[in-house]
Formats: C-alpha cells, structure tokens, sequence
C-alpha cells in the first residue's frame, strides 16, 4: 500500500474550558479548565490515517520556542519525527476556547508550521505516495504556492482539499489553480453555501463540482454527512453521540475518508465509519481520538 501525504501544520492546542459562554467585550469569566494538547489540522488528520493503519508522511514544518518544542516532545513520545530541517523562527499555537454546548472557536498564532519552501519538497519519494492532503490555511500563506506548485508538477496524486473557512478569503488565482487539478473537496455546511452563493447543501454540491469535477462531500453536523461524485448524490447519516467538544471533528472525518477509499472501501462506506469516527471525537475531550476508544468502533 503506497503512502498518503499529509501537508500542513501541528501546532500545540490550548483548550480552554469556559463555564459558559464566550465572554462579552470587557466582562471577566472564570474557565473549568486549561490544558495544552497536540493539534493543527495536518496532525489530527494523520492521526485518523494512522488509526486505520494505513501509512503516511507528516509533512509539517516544526519551529522553535515553548510551542515548537512542546509539538517536538509530544510527537517524540509517538515515536514520529518530522523529515523537515526546524526553521528558524517560533511555531504557533491556537487557543480553542469550547462553550458549555460543546462549540468552540479557534484564536490562532501563525508560526512556522504555516511556512513551507521549495526545496523541501524534493525530499519527497514520489513513487511511494498515493494521494495527498492539504489544508486551506497553508494555502492562504505567502508560501501557499509553492503547495500548489509542487501539485501541479504532480498531477498523478489524488489530492484531498479541506479548505475550511478560509476559501472565501483565499486568492482567487490561488482557488482556480487548485480546482483545475480535480480535488476531492471536504467542507461542511457553512462552508460549502458561503463558497459557492448557493443555498441549499445540493445545489452548494452540484456548484462546487462543476468547478472541480471531482467529488464535494460536505459534513452536516449532527444530520451526517452528503456527497455529490457527478453522478450519485447521498446524505450519509449522522451516529448520535453526547458531545463534549467539536475539536478536531472535521479533520478526524476527512483522515477516515482518505484512509477507508486507501483500502478500498467504497465511499459511502468510508463516509459511514467517518461519521461514527467524527461522533467519538465530538464525544471526547480534545481532537484526537485515544486508541482504546477507537479500536472498539465497529468498522
């Protein structure tokens, strides 16, 4: 089985816990509780590869400072080591404060996680790699074309684009690039409806995949998950669940998908088990899903 390559960024996720609410502008809150944890979508979408057992290459820049050498004892203790040299300037952080429903909002410090250079890509085995994955914020940074660069001189890998809500905000020359190479798109709804003008979760669908002529699946929450391939159109549903917090939802679902069609399930059997993946996250603290919690999920 050849490798996925996942690019983008793992950074250090300070979980806030808030009694409540979002505090208002000038109030004072009190939190239930703080903790650091290992985060940035890159990781958590390679942690749901590894899960299946399928193999991967982290492909994420490591800085310096607190942050950066948190990320490098925590991958250390999972025995993963980044095959990038360490830039030198700090890596960032983002603070993930979660509401008593469970929602969070992301506050992120950009560091060298989000910076790539060209020469790093020549280390890459081409011939062992099936498919890679990217990120909608490594693209919007001033180095996010030399991602798209090294995809176009790539055409034969499938590529899985999780732009998250930054493909409002991104270029357009930098958007037109990347859907002229055919990417599986992951969005969910907000996403999805804000991206293509559209209104409904179908018509989002069938916009989005006239522009990239390759599959749109769009995460709908607790309703599940639909999917648009140009021929069969599908909503997926959702597996209940008591949600603790949101964290890292959409990226455990789009690392289940990659790593189920890696194995040759069909899509809407990975789309099944990605919702029962992305279920057992909303339902546990934090992004990543402990193993003895995903071994007993049926697959």
């Amino acid at each position: 089985m050849k490798k996925i390559l996942v690019i983008g960024s793992t950074v250090t996720d300070i979980i806030v816990e808030l009694v409540d609410r979002l505090p208002r502008t000038g109030e004072d809150v009190h939190v239930k509780n703080q903790r650091m944890s290992l985060g940035g979508c890159a990781y958590n979408v390679s942690d749901s590869i590894r899960h299946l057992g399928v193999p991967y290459i982290l492909f994420s820049p490591i800085g310096t400072g607190v942050y950066g050498q948190f990320v490098r004892e925590e991958l250390g203790k999972r025995g993963i080591t980044s095959p990038l040299p360490t830039p030198e300037q700090d890596n960032g952080c983002c603070y993930c404060l979660v509401e008593s429903t469970g929602e969070r909002t992301f506050i992120c410090y950009h560091g060298a996680e989000y910076l790539f250079r060209k020469e790093w890509f020549d280390q890459i085995p081409l011939d062992e790699i099936e498919a890679v994955y990217i990120c909608g914020l490594e693209i919007e940074e001033a180095t996010g074309p030399v991602i798209i660069d090294f995809l176009e001189q790539n055409p034969q890998l499938k590529t899985y684009f999780a732009p998250g809500p930054r493909l409002t905000v991104l270029p357009p020359r930098r958007v037109a690039r990347l859907y002229a190479l055919s990417p599986i798109l992951h969005l969910n709804e907000t996403e999805a409806l804000s991206a293509s003008g559209e209104t409904t979760v179908a018509a989002a669908a069938d916009r989005l995949y006239s522009q990239t002529r390759n599959t749109v699946i769009i995460t709908l929450g607790e309703k599940g998950c639909y999917y648009f391939d140009g021929k069969t159109q599908e909503m997926i549903p959702a597996v209940p669940t008591d949600p603790v917090d949101t964290i890292g939802a959409g990226d455990s679902h789009i690392g289940t998908v990659i790593a189920c069609l890696a194995k040759g399930m069909s899509l809407p059997e990975a789309l099944r088990f990605a919702n029962r993946v992305s279920a057992a996250v909303v339902g546990t603290a934090g992004a990543l899903l402990p193993d003895e919690i995903f071994s007993k999920l049926p697959l």
